[in-house]
């Protein structure tokens, strides 16, 4: 079976507003929207439409995470995604060791294309990709804006600093999308409704073999600083002068 395996990731909404905890321990997240990473929604809207173009039979979408992001994994089957894995862990894991679970995953879903978000907007660490295809020893294809697949091949449309770089990488493979890619479907109640018979699997992570260990230790986390009040002048002088005086400009 054509199987294409997108993952996915729980954040805070992205239209929330951040607070730090007063401790400076992390970031406040009861009571708060939590929502499927934005660039993983694309991911996985690329895996419908390739669904839909006739390119792939099946799409499983997989996450690591307490119970708690069932809800998300609901979500994506309520866009239309047709199996979920929950890998069960209660702490954040890092990207060295969500790559290695998903490696996990891929031997026992045996998928013909990955597809992740470039990034997540909590950590904005953009490493899973680029790690999973060096574990997969697969090639990868990274910010993608345009994904076209023909003849075991994907054709690849990235956006780089001097323009567009278009890469031909041989399946299976690692993908990892962009914003440019395409704009995520609107979910309706009734694919709501439907998703809640779609098959969900919870995996303990220990049963994988993959013991996750910390690297980075967060010391203290603090909001950015307040932007200062602006200051109108009257003429380009004066805003040079002003400019100077703040040591900007000598």
């Amino acid at each position: 079976m054509k199987r294409i395996l997108v993952g996915i990731k729980r954040v805070v909404d992205y239209n929330v507003r951040v607070r730090v905890k007063p401790d400076g321990s992390g970031v406040v997240t009861d009571g708060v929207k939590m929502s499927i990473n934005p660039f993983d929604e694309i991911a996985l809207e690329e895996a419908l439409r390739i669904r839909e173009r006739g390119g792939a039979e099946e799409i499983v979408v997989a996450t690591i995470g307490p119970q708690d992001t069932q809800q998300q994994l609901r979500t994506a089957l309520a866009m239309g995604a047709d199996r979920a894995l929950l890998v069960e862990h209660a702490t954040p894991v890092e990207p060295l060791d969500v790559a290695r679970v998903f490696l996990k995953l891929i031997e026992r879903e045996q998928p013909f294309l990955v597809i992740l978000g470039k990034q997540a907007i909590d950590d904005d660490n953009n490493q899973t990709g680029q790690m999973l295809a060096a574990l997969w020893n697969r090639p990868q294809a990274t910010f993608a804006s345009r994904v076209e697949l023909a003849d075991g091949k994907a054709t690849v449309t990235r956006e780089v600093d001097a323009g567009l770089e278009v890469l031909e990488v041989d399946l299976p493979a690692v993908l990892t999308t962009d914003l440019r890619l395409n704009e995520p479907r609107y979910v309706k109640l009734p694919e709501i409704m439907k998703a809640k018979k779609k098959p969900l699997e919870t995996i303990p992570l220990a049963s994988l073999g993959v013991e996750p260990r910390q690297r980075v230790k967060p010391v203290r986390y603090e909001p950015p600083p307040q932007r200062q009040k602006g200051v109108m002048v009257k003429s380009a002088q004066e805003l040079v002068e002003a400019l100077k005086k703040k040591g900007l400009v000598a």
